[in-house]
């Protein structure tokens, strides 16, 4: 089985999402958002299979530094996707891809583990 995995490759916790993915042998590909910027349609896709609330991490440094304009911004998904792609640091991490399309967000063992 392989996966892709979508986040910041330097975040402690998807370094323990590869370290977890590589224990169980599972292939993955990834895409590092500081590397390949996400772009409206990779968001948009996203969110056929998750909601807005749940694609930003609000308990980050990134959101928490944001004015309050630029956070009401993230309440809506047409202001959201600009900001999601010019502050990638702020979507949940890792986004999990399954073969069969679904997706996981943030790093849950059990939530990960029944996808594979």
């Amino acid at each position: 089985m392989s996966v892709t995995v979508y986040g910041i490759k330097n975040c402690n916790t998807m370094k323990k999402a590869f370290t977890f993915l590589e224990e169980r042998g599972v292939e993955y590909d990834f895409v590092d958002y500081k590397k390949q910027k996400p772009t409206a349609d990779l968001l948009n896709g996203f969110l056929e299979k998750t909601d807005l609330d749940s694609l930003v991490n609000r308990k980050g440094m990134t959101y928490r530094k944001l004015s309050e304009e630029e956070k009401d911004a993230t309440q809506a998904v047409n202001s959201a996707i600009p900001l999601l792609i010019e502050k990638s640091s702020m979507i949940k991490r890792p986004i999990i891809i399954y073969p069969n399309g679904s997706l996981t967000l943030g790093f849950n063992e059990e939530e990960i583990e029944a996808n594979l």
